[in-house]
Protein backbone atom coordinates (compact mmCIF):
# COMPACT_ATOMS: atom_id res chain seq x y z
CA UNK A 1 0.00 0.00 0.00
CA UNK A 2 1.03 3.62 -1.05
CA UNK A 3 2.06 5.94 1.98
CA UNK A 4 -0.58 8.08 3.02
CA UNK A 5 -0.55 11.83 2.45
CA UNK A 6 -2.57 12.29 5.35
CA UNK A 7 -1.93 11.52 9.20
CA UNK A 8 -4.34 8.11 8.78
CA UNK A 9 -6.21 7.02 12.39
CA UNK A 10 -5.42 3.23 11.70
CA UNK A 11 -1.97 3.88 11.02
CA UNK A 12 -1.45 5.88 14.14
CA UNK A 13 -3.18 3.34 16.35
CA UNK A 14 -0.89 0.82 15.07
CA UNK A 15 2.08 3.29 15.96
CA UNK A 16 0.78 3.32 19.38
CA UNK A 17 -0.34 -0.27 20.54
CA UNK A 18 1.71 -2.18 17.93
CA UNK A 19 -1.81 -4.32 16.08
CA UNK A 20 -4.35 -3.38 14.42
CA UNK A 21 -6.79 -1.64 16.51
CA UNK A 22 -10.82 -1.48 15.39
CA UNK A 23 -13.34 0.83 17.29
CA UNK A 24 -16.64 -1.07 17.83
CA UNK A 25 -19.78 1.15 17.24
CA UNK A 26 -21.86 0.85 20.64
CA UNK A 27 -25.69 1.92 20.93
CA UNK A 28 -25.96 3.50 24.35
CA UNK A 29 -29.77 4.01 24.22
CA UNK A 30 -29.78 7.86 25.40
CA UNK A 31 -30.68 10.84 23.83
CA UNK A 32 -30.31 14.28 22.49
CA UNK A 33 -30.89 17.72 24.20
CA UNK A 34 -32.00 18.71 20.70
CA UNK A 35 -34.63 16.09 20.67
CA UNK A 36 -36.06 15.80 23.97
CA UNK A 37 -36.98 19.54 24.51
CA UNK A 38 -33.91 20.67 26.50
CA UNK A 39 -32.70 22.40 23.66
CA UNK A 40 -34.46 21.92 20.36
CA UNK A 41 -36.98 19.07 19.20
CA UNK A 42 -36.74 17.12 15.73
CA UNK A 43 -32.96 17.13 15.88
CA UNK A 44 -30.33 18.44 13.17
CA UNK A 45 -31.98 18.58 9.63
CA UNK A 46 -29.87 15.53 8.18
CA UNK A 47 -30.35 13.65 11.17
CA UNK A 48 -33.28 10.92 11.74
CA UNK A 49 -34.33 8.76 14.38
CA UNK A 50 -31.94 6.60 14.84
CA UNK A 51 -29.21 9.14 15.07
CA UNK A 52 -26.40 7.46 13.16
CA UNK A 53 -26.76 4.27 15.70
CA UNK A 54 -27.15 0.51 15.03
CA UNK A 55 -30.35 0.27 16.74
CA UNK A 56 -29.14 -2.50 19.45
CA UNK A 57 -29.89 -0.72 22.26
CA UNK A 58 -33.71 -0.92 21.19
CA UNK A 59 -33.23 -4.53 20.35
CA UNK A 60 -32.12 -5.22 24.25
CA UNK A 61 -28.24 -5.46 23.38
CA UNK A 62 -25.82 -4.63 26.54
CA UNK A 63 -22.80 -2.45 26.10
CA UNK A 64 -21.20 -5.89 26.91
CA UNK A 65 -22.97 -7.88 24.28
CA UNK A 66 -22.28 -5.04 21.67
CA UNK A 67 -18.83 -5.11 22.14
CA UNK A 68 -18.07 -9.14 22.68
CA UNK A 69 -20.09 -9.14 18.84
CA UNK A 70 -18.60 -6.37 17.44
CA UNK A 71 -14.64 -7.96 18.35
CA UNK A 72 -15.58 -11.17 16.69
CA UNK A 73 -16.85 -9.50 13.52
CA UNK A 74 -14.11 -7.13 13.23
CA UNK A 75 -11.47 -9.60 14.26
CA UNK A 76 -12.12 -11.64 11.77
CA UNK A 77 -12.40 -8.92 8.96
CA UNK A 78 -9.25 -6.87 9.57
CA UNK A 79 -7.41 -9.53 12.13
CA UNK A 80 -8.11 -6.97 14.33
CA UNK A 81 -6.51 -7.35 18.01
CA UNK A 82 -7.39 -4.37 20.07
CA UNK A 83 -10.16 -2.57 20.37
CA UNK A 84 -11.89 0.79 21.01
CA UNK A 85 -15.58 1.17 22.49
CA UNK A 86 -16.87 3.92 20.37
CA UNK A 87 -20.23 5.33 22.34
CA UNK A 88 -21.62 6.64 18.82
CA UNK A 89 -25.35 7.20 18.97
CA UNK A 90 -26.87 10.63 19.74
CA UNK A 91 -24.74 12.34 22.90
CA UNK A 92 -23.11 10.17 25.09
CA UNK A 93 -22.28 12.06 28.08
CA UNK A 94 -25.95 13.65 28.00
CA UNK A 95 -27.05 11.11 31.41
CA UNK A 96 -26.74 11.29 34.83
CA UNK A 97 -23.05 11.00 36.38
CA UNK A 98 -23.86 7.23 37.81
CA UNK A 99 -25.16 6.42 34.24
CA UNK A 100 -22.22 7.64 31.98
CA UNK A 101 -19.46 6.20 34.86
CA UNK A 102 -21.45 2.61 34.53
CA UNK A 103 -21.32 2.40 30.83
CA UNK A 104 -17.69 3.61 30.47
CA UNK A 105 -16.69 0.84 33.02
CA UNK A 106 -18.58 -1.48 31.36
CA UNK A 107 -16.78 -1.19 28.11
CA UNK A 108 -13.27 -0.55 29.79
CA UNK A 109 -14.07 -4.17 31.77
CA UNK A 110 -13.95 -6.12 28.66
CA UNK A 111 -11.16 -7.49 27.50
CA UNK A 112 -8.90 -6.73 24.45
CA UNK A 113 -10.49 -2.98 24.69
CA UNK A 114 -8.00 -0.10 25.61
CA UNK A 115 -10.14 2.65 25.20
CA UNK A 116 -13.25 4.48 25.05
CA UNK A 117 -14.26 7.15 22.72
CA UNK A 118 -17.38 9.12 23.51
CA UNK A 119 -19.16 10.82 20.72
CA UNK A 120 -21.25 14.13 21.91
CA UNK A 121 -22.41 17.23 21.30
CA UNK A 122 -20.16 20.40 22.99
CA UNK A 123 -23.25 21.36 24.79
CA UNK A 124 -23.64 18.60 26.71
CA UNK A 125 -20.12 18.26 28.76
CA UNK A 126 -19.57 19.78 32.27
CA UNK A 127 -16.83 19.83 34.63
CA UNK A 128 -17.79 16.75 36.52
CA UNK A 129 -18.25 14.63 32.85
CA UNK A 130 -14.94 15.75 32.04
CA UNK A 131 -13.74 15.04 35.56
CA UNK A 132 -14.99 11.32 34.86
CA UNK A 133 -13.35 11.11 31.50
CA UNK A 134 -9.99 12.31 32.81
CA UNK A 135 -10.32 9.44 35.67
CA UNK A 136 -10.59 6.98 33.35
CA UNK A 137 -8.14 8.07 30.71
CA UNK A 138 -5.55 7.69 33.52
CA UNK A 139 -5.80 4.33 33.05
CA UNK A 140 -6.73 3.64 29.14
CA UNK A 141 -7.21 5.97 25.54
CA UNK A 142 -9.87 8.52 25.63
CA UNK A 143 -11.45 10.31 22.90
CA UNK A 144 -14.27 12.59 22.93
CA UNK A 145 -15.49 13.57 19.55
CA UNK A 146 -17.28 16.86 19.52
CA UNK A 147 -20.05 17.48 16.97
CA UNK A 148 -19.04 20.41 15.31
CA UNK A 149 -20.46 20.28 11.89
CA UNK A 150 -19.31 23.94 10.88
CA UNK A 151 -17.53 26.82 12.61
CA UNK A 152 -19.97 29.21 10.65
CA UNK A 153 -22.85 30.53 13.16
CA UNK A 154 -25.25 31.31 10.30
CA UNK A 155 -24.77 27.54 8.81
CA UNK A 156 -25.02 26.09 12.44
CA UNK A 157 -28.64 28.20 12.51
CA UNK A 158 -29.33 26.91 9.17
CA UNK A 159 -29.48 22.81 10.24
CA UNK A 160 -30.97 23.48 13.81
CA UNK A 161 -28.15 21.93 15.42
CA UNK A 162 -28.64 24.43 18.75
CA UNK A 163 -25.30 25.54 19.42
CA UNK A 164 -22.89 27.68 18.04
CA UNK A 165 -19.22 27.36 17.33
CA UNK A 166 -18.24 29.62 21.11
CA UNK A 167 -20.06 26.56 22.48
CA UNK A 168 -17.57 24.09 21.02
CA UNK A 169 -14.77 26.32 21.50
CA UNK A 170 -15.59 26.39 25.10
CA UNK A 171 -15.93 22.57 24.90
CA UNK A 172 -12.82 22.11 24.15
CA UNK A 173 -11.11 24.71 25.61
CA UNK A 174 -12.41 22.49 29.23
CA UNK A 175 -10.88 19.38 27.80
CA UNK A 176 -8.02 20.55 26.90
CA UNK A 177 -5.00 19.37 29.59
CA UNK A 178 -6.98 16.45 30.67
CA UNK A 179 -4.95 13.58 29.28
CA UNK A 180 -8.44 13.52 26.92
CA UNK A 181 -7.84 13.44 22.92
CA UNK A 182 -10.03 15.56 21.26
CA UNK A 183 -11.40 14.82 18.08
CA UNK A 184 -14.05 17.04 15.86
CA UNK A 185 -16.84 16.51 13.39
CA UNK A 186 -17.47 18.49 10.47
CA UNK A 187 -19.35 17.80 7.77
CA UNK A 188 -18.68 19.15 4.06
CA UNK A 189 -21.61 20.22 1.92
CA UNK A 190 -23.82 21.73 4.42
CA UNK A 191 -26.55 23.99 3.17
CA UNK A 192 -25.49 27.46 2.24
CA UNK A 193 -22.04 26.78 2.43
CA UNK A 194 -19.42 27.05 -0.39
CA UNK A 195 -15.74 26.33 -0.31
CA UNK A 196 -14.68 28.94 1.53
CA UNK A 197 -16.83 28.43 4.75
CA UNK A 198 -15.49 24.84 4.53
CA UNK A 199 -12.17 26.15 4.25
CA UNK A 200 -12.55 28.54 7.37
CA UNK A 201 -13.72 25.79 9.32
CA UNK A 202 -10.52 23.36 9.01
CA UNK A 203 -8.64 26.55 9.45
CA UNK A 204 -10.59 27.59 13.07
CA UNK A 205 -10.28 24.01 13.88
CA UNK A 206 -6.29 23.90 13.46
CA UNK A 207 -6.19 27.23 15.59
CA UNK A 208 -7.82 25.53 18.17
CA UNK A 209 -5.71 22.51 18.55
CA UNK A 210 -8.00 19.75 18.47
CA UNK A 211 -6.10 16.24 18.05
CA UNK A 212 -8.38 14.50 15.34
CA UNK A 213 -11.18 14.99 12.76
CA UNK A 214 -13.67 13.16 11.10
CA UNK A 215 -14.90 14.42 7.35
CA UNK A 216 -18.27 13.31 6.82
CA UNK A 217 -20.11 14.20 3.12
CA UNK A 218 -24.03 15.51 4.09
CA UNK A 219 -25.92 12.61 2.36
CA UNK A 220 -29.83 12.86 2.86
CA UNK A 221 -31.05 10.40 4.86
CA UNK A 222 -34.69 9.59 4.54
CA UNK A 223 -37.71 10.99 7.00
CA UNK A 224 -35.59 14.38 7.55
CA UNK A 225 -36.20 18.06 7.08
CA UNK A 226 -32.64 17.82 4.23
CA UNK A 227 -34.92 14.70 2.50
CA UNK A 228 -37.78 17.52 2.24
CA UNK A 229 -35.01 20.43 0.80
CA UNK A 230 -33.64 17.99 -1.62
CA UNK A 231 -36.67 16.60 -3.09
CA UNK A 232 -38.09 20.17 -3.57
CA UNK A 233 -34.67 21.00 -5.40
CA UNK A 234 -33.74 23.45 -2.74
CA UNK A 235 -30.79 21.20 -2.11
CA UNK A 236 -28.33 19.72 -4.13
CA UNK A 237 -25.55 17.47 -3.01
CA UNK A 238 -22.11 17.43 -3.59
CA UNK A 239 -20.72 15.20 -6.56
CA UNK A 240 -18.18 12.46 -5.80
CA UNK A 241 -15.08 14.44 -7.57
CA UNK A 242 -16.42 17.46 -6.09
CA UNK A 243 -16.56 16.18 -2.82
CA UNK A 244 -12.98 14.42 -3.06
CA UNK A 245 -11.51 17.62 -4.15
CA UNK A 246 -12.49 19.61 -0.98
CA UNK A 247 -11.63 16.76 1.18
CA UNK A 248 -8.04 17.42 -0.08
CA UNK A 249 -8.23 21.19 -0.15
CA UNK A 250 -9.39 20.84 3.58
CA UNK A 251 -6.42 18.24 4.78
CA UNK A 252 -3.66 20.80 2.97
CA UNK A 253 -5.21 23.17 5.74
CA UNK A 254 -5.29 21.33 8.94
CA UNK A 255 -1.64 20.71 10.83
CA UNK A 256 0.28 17.50 10.00
CA UNK A 257 -0.16 16.23 13.95
CA UNK A 258 -4.16 16.31 13.59
CA UNK A 259 -5.01 12.38 13.24
CA UNK A 260 -7.62 12.03 10.19
CA UNK A 261 -9.93 9.32 11.48
CA UNK A 262 -12.37 9.29 8.63
CA UNK A 263 -12.77 10.42 5.11
CA UNK A 264 -16.29 10.09 4.49
CA UNK A 265 -19.33 8.80 5.82
CA UNK A 266 -20.95 5.63 6.41
CA UNK A 267 -24.48 5.96 5.36
CA UNK A 268 -27.94 3.12 5.98
CA UNK A 269 -28.06 2.06 2.43
CA UNK A 270 -32.13 1.22 3.37
CA UNK A 271 -32.04 5.27 4.56
CA UNK A 272 -29.93 6.78 1.68
CA UNK A 273 -32.02 8.84 -0.52
CA UNK A 274 -28.90 10.50 -2.07
CA UNK A 275 -26.14 10.98 -3.55
CA UNK A 276 -26.11 7.21 -4.57
CA UNK A 277 -22.39 7.91 -4.74
CA UNK A 278 -22.13 7.85 -1.10
CA UNK A 279 -22.65 4.19 -0.54
CA UNK A 280 -19.35 3.62 -2.81
CA UNK A 281 -16.65 4.35 0.47
CA UNK A 282 -13.38 2.44 -1.09
CA UNK A 283 -13.98 4.86 -4.70
CA UNK A 284 -14.33 7.64 -2.55
CA UNK A 285 -11.25 7.14 -0.49
CA UNK A 286 -9.37 6.36 -3.77
CA UNK A 287 -10.71 9.32 -5.67
CA UNK A 288 -9.40 11.54 -2.26
CA UNK A 289 -6.06 9.69 -2.38
CA UNK A 290 -5.03 10.08 -6.56
CA UNK A 291 -6.02 13.63 -5.97
CA UNK A 292 -3.52 13.83 -3.22
CA UNK A 293 -1.02 12.37 -5.63
CA UNK A 294 -1.67 14.20 -8.82
CA UNK A 295 -1.62 17.66 -6.53
CA UNK A 296 1.74 16.04 -4.74
CA UNK A 297 0.65 17.43 -1.50
CA UNK A 298 0.64 16.28 2.05
CA UNK A 299 -1.55 17.41 5.12
CA UNK A 300 -0.82 20.47 6.66
CA UNK A 301 1.02 21.74 3.16
CA UNK A 302 -1.32 25.07 3.05
CA UNK A 303 -1.94 25.13 6.97
CA UNK A 304 -1.46 29.02 6.94
CA UNK A 305 -3.17 29.29 2.94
Amino acid sequence: MAERRYNDFAAWLRGRYGCRVQKVSLDAGLTCPNRDGTVGTGGCIYCNERGSGTGAHGNGMPVRQQLEEGKRRLAKRYKARKFIAYFQSFSNTYAPLSELRNLYEEALSVEDVVGISVGTRPDCVSEPVLDLLQNKAERAMVWVEYGLQSANDRTLLRINRGHDAATFERAVRLTHGRGIWICAHIILGLPGEDRSDMLDTARWLGDLGVDGVKLHLLYVVSGTPMEALYRSGRYACLEKEEYAEIVCDVLERLPESMVIQRLTGDPHRSELVAPAWAMDKAGTRASIHRILEERNVRQGCRVHA
